[in-house]
């Protein structure tokens, strides 16, 4: 069973992958890669470097946004060109997939995104997005 977390049919969400799960991200369709998790985090985890070399080898597209802790207002539109940039489904993973959901989610909200329709979407793929309410509102507003 594939560990990606369908959000959106052009963005989905998910804890950690491995190289082998590059190979099922295209057999998916995804067209693009983002990984959300610094290296380093927990010992053992598959480096940036080697989920990128495997995209490349894949022909998917690989965006390296690290967050760790609390997501920097930089972050937010790095992933919106990210998101931006892709020609097709989007695969975004941190450690739970909750930092790549809630990065999404605030990107969204940075292009217009209606805040209701984006909790609702994280919440499908089982993201509670609630507690970002306030930000993702102002965000979509201030557009």
């Amino acid at each position: 069973m594939s560990p990606f977390r369908t959000i959106t049919p052009n963005f989905s969400a998910s804890p950690q992958i491995s190289v082998a799960d590059v190979a099922q991200a295209v057999r998916d369709g995804f067209t693009a890669v983002i990984c959300n998790r610094p290296d380093h985090e927990d010992m053992g985890q598959v480096s940036a470097q080697e989920i990128a070399k495997a995209c490349a080898e894949h022909g998917l597209s690989f965006t390296h946004i690290p967050i760790a802790g609390g997501i920097p207002e930089e972050a937010v539109p790095l992933m919106r060109e990210a998101l931006a940039a892709s020609t097709g489904p989007v695969l975004a993973y941190c450690r739970s997939g909750t930092r790549s959901t809630n990065l999404w989610a605030l990107a969204e909200a940075s292009a217009g995104g209606n805040p209701e329709e984006l909790v609702e979407a994280g919440g499908r793929g089982g993201y509670d997005l609630r507690g970002l309410m306030p930000l993702l509102r102002s965000l979509s507003q201030a557009r």
